[in-house]
């Protein structure tokens, strides 16, 4: 019995070299896109739609991508390797070899929560837009110079959080007051999934405190809308240039000599769809026309894709990302020192270390990636059983 015992482990010790031989064969795992909750995934690999789905994807050369298939068969080579381990296991009676049993059967729960994970990120679909760069827009809502302050600190939250992913921040639009807040502001940020991970910002953030200008310690309730647009390297979009009406006006605000004395503040207006962009970050015109013009395509792009999506009317019942723009997306409620994001019901505690754009909002946006890819993953599920296409 231990000699059989011995075997299958040895089989199990020679199936987990599995992963490098798909490595080799050229199969790489896909990253960033990952459903990392382990309870999660048991209840997904339960569901008999999924399993129809994975049973549908081996039969045929077209049925899956040469990645899915290599990892759906693995998933249930090891899942037969784990029954035959447990079972040789509880047979045996020696110490030792239930010992031993016990650590390869660790080892293989772990490969196999890793190859459900794989499996859940090769079926979620990417968007053509996740690989894209994204122009940041933020501005002032309804709360007057309070709802300006923290515009000012939502902006210099995600600038921070653009150094702390290592990612490109280009200010393009700044509209400052006097007293330090900002009416509007823009910037563009570039870098690895930098689109895929902050698409989910966009919408109105609300904020309640008391400001530093109440005198009778009353809280205010602010807002400010954040947008997000994908800035894709290469953008299919023709703009006419007899579409475009630009004009020139010289730049107001703080700026030393060079305000009020030059023409080189930038507004473009593309006739046909009634959309502005403002630049006058710069000294030169033709830069700031340059970067008016980056603003101005990204927002005809972003609304391209809006219209497209409508078309295709793929809207989900939980509005995750840039749509839904008019319902409040999260609460920072600085009495109770707690954010609080209303799509996903999550809240954290220590609300000035999340506005340092560091952690704390960084586990915020991967919980919502999660909850999204969560969604996205039940859609392919209930698009694809074969059960429902007979």
């Amino acid at each position: 019995m231990r000699w059989r015992l011995a075997r299958g482990l040895w089989r199990l010790r020679g199936g987990s070299a599995s992963f490098a031989r798909l490595s080799a064969a050229g199969l790489r795992w896909p990253t960033g896109r990952l459903l990392s909750s382990q309870p999660a995934l048991g209840k997904l690999f339960e569901m008999p739609a999924l399993q129809r789905l994975l049973d549908q994807q081996q039969e045929g050369p077209g049925g899956a991508s040469p990645q899915l298939a290599a990892c759906a068969r693995l998933l249930r080579k090891k899942e037969q390797e784990l029954r035959d381990t447990e079972r040789l296991a509880r047979e045996d009676e020696n110490e030792d070899m239930q010992k031993l049993a016990e650590e390869e059967v660790a080892s293989c729960l772990e490969e196999i929560a890793e190859l459900k994970r794989q499996i859940v990120s090769l079926l979620i679909p990417l968007e053509k837009t996740d690989e894209s760069d994204l122009i940041l827009e933020v501005s002032a809502g309804v709360g007057g110079q309070e709802a300006m302050l923290f515009t000012a600190e939502l902006f210099d939250m995600y600038q921070r959080y653009a150094a702390y992913k290592n990612w490109h921040f280009e200010v393009l639009e700044c509209a400052p007051t006097d007293i330090g807040g900002l009416r509007l502001a823009s910037a563009s940020i570039g870098g690895f999934e930098a689109f895929r991970q902050m698409k989910y910002e966009g919408g109105v953030h609300r904020v309640q405190r008391v400001p530093t200008t109440e005198r009778q310690g009353r809280m205010h309730t602010s807002t400010v809308t954040v947008a997000i647009l994908p800035q894709p390297k290469e953008i299919n979009l023709r703009i006419n240039p007899k579409d475009l009406r630009i004009e020139t006006k010289r730049a107001s605000g703080a700026g030393g000599q060079h305000v009020n004395k030059t023409d080189s503040a930038v507004r473009i207006v593309h006739i046909p769809t009634g959309v502005v962009s403002e630049c006058q970050q710069e000294r030169s015109q033709i830069r700031n026309k340059e970067m008016a013009m980056q603003v101005l395509r990204a927002r005809l792009y972003n609304l391209k894709l809006e219209e497209e999506s409508l078309k295709r009317e793929t809207s989900r019942k939980i509005q995750i990302g840039t749509k839904g723009r008019s319902e409040k997306i999260r609460t920072y409620n600085f009495l109770r020192d707690q954010v609080t994001d209303h799509r996903i019901s999550r809240s954290v505690h220590r609300i000035e270390k999340f506005m340092l754009g560091e952690e704390l909002l960084d586990e915020m946006i991967q919980a919502l990636r999660e909850y999204a890819n969560y969604e996205a993953l039940m859609e392919v599920i209930s698009a694809n059983d074969p059960a429902k296409q007979r």
